[in-house]
């Protein structure tokens, strides 16, 4: 199934049009014609079939034939990673984190981070286009980056985990995810986080952990920790 993307459809339409970007690939790359029928999410858990009836370069229009909403996963992932030196690296990290499943994703500038900054637009663009290739109705938000101090001063829902490579007191990641829970994990930059970064998330609630018994990459800390979540919570 090819999944396509609109995220101002709701539930109550009847006709779908399509940006300038979504039409030009349906006409000139996928050569679709009037009367093919096309499957599309919002991202918001609805998958709605429709029938083309408009197909131009700059505006592609279709009719609903149906609709279908799929509920949400039994638990909520929130990832708070540092971005990477290497940019490529994250966006890796931002797709395959799409195609395992999270809610949510903040980029979080640390001590001994060495890049400051992103480019949400391209980066929303690798989300979008990972849920549509692994078929996920739900699109993962991607919130602003921002420091790693002032992203502790919010009020945190279910379980707060960090994980580092300090030689301190830290338990396996595995051993306290709870099934069906909203849980957020901070990741750190190339260098770790810094000893104060880890004694103010503790002080804030934030439970010690252990990704294994290697030093990982910080986009490979991330998908081990987002798959762990994942594989914990299978039915």
């Amino acid at each position: 199934m090819q999944l396509f993307y609109s995220p101002i459809i709701s539930e109550s339409d009847n006709v779908i049009v399509f940006d300038k970007e979504e039409s030009r690939h349906i006409t000139k790359v996928l050569r679709k014609r009037v009367g093919d029928t096309l499957s599309i999410t919002n991202g918001k858990g609805w998958l709605f079939s429709a029938v083309l009836n408009v197909v131009e370069q700059k505006r592609c229009e279709a009719k609903i034939s149906s609709k279908e909403f799929s509920k949400p996963k039994s638990y909520k992932l929130h990832l708070a990673v540092a971005p990477t030196k290497m940019s490529d690296r994250y966006e890796w990290f931002l797709e395959k984190a799409t195609e395992i499943g999270i809610d949510s994703i903040t980029p979080i500038i640390c001590k001994h981070s060495e890049r400051k900054m992103i480019k949400p637009e391209r980066f929303e663009k690798i989300i979008q286009s990972a849920m549509k290739q692994s078929l996920h109705l739900y699109l993962p938000e991607l919130k602003p980056a921002q420091p790693f101090h002032e992203f502790l001063n919010q009020d945190f829902e279910g379980q707060r985990i960090i994980a580092h490579c300090e030689d301190s007191d830290r338990t396996s990641l595995k051993s306290i995810i709870k099934k069906g829970s909203e849980i957020t994990i901070l990741i750190g930059p190339e260098g770790d986080f810094s000893s104060e970064e880890i004694e103010l998330a503790i002080s804030k609630g934030f439970k010690p952990v252990t990704l294994g018994n290697t030093r990982l990459r910080t986009e490979t800390a991330a998908i081990v920790a987002c798959h762990s979540v994942a594989f914990i919570n299978e039915d």
